[in-house]
């Protein structure tokens, strides 16, 4: 069994990210930081096995969220009723997990309406959230 890359380290706005090879993880590292809740976050985009994963990181390196892209088909009924609830008379683009503190807080759907695009979540459950994650 062959041994998995070693990472090496990439600088990117000032601060170092380490990186496996872009052959086996090809990424992206945003050249700019962004502000949420007044914290700085870093964000790394990937593809893993065709499908998208973001993860946000704090500037010490703690991931502060990921959310990865998932198939409808893929998601219990009760999620997917959500979601189609959610956007109504609009087409299902794509769904993604929401990810924090290692725990699914909830999946988000973009969704095209007449060529209108918005994004609707729902809790891990299926069910309508108290807030936007």
């Amino acid at each position: 069994m062959q041994a998995p890359p070693q990472p090496r380290k990439r600088k990117s706005s000032g601060r170092t990210f380490r990186l496996l090879s872009k052959r086996q993880w090809p990424c992206r590292v945003q050249g700019q930081p962004f502000a949420d809740s007044g914290q700085t976050l870093y964000e790394v985009e990937m593809t893993v096995n065709g499908h998208s994963k973001d993860i946000s990181m704090a500037a010490d390196g703690s991931i502060v969220e990921i959310e990865e892209q998932v198939a409808l088909d893929s998601l219990s009924p009760e999620v997917k009723a959500g979601l189609q609830a959610k956007a109504g008379k609009g087409k299902i683009l794509k769904v993604e997990s929401l990810t924090k503190k290692d725990k699914l807080v909830a999946y988000e759907a973009q969704v095209d309406t007449n060529g209108k695009k918005s994004e609707v979540q729902v809790g891990p459950d299926g069910k309508p959230l108290d807030h936007e994650e």
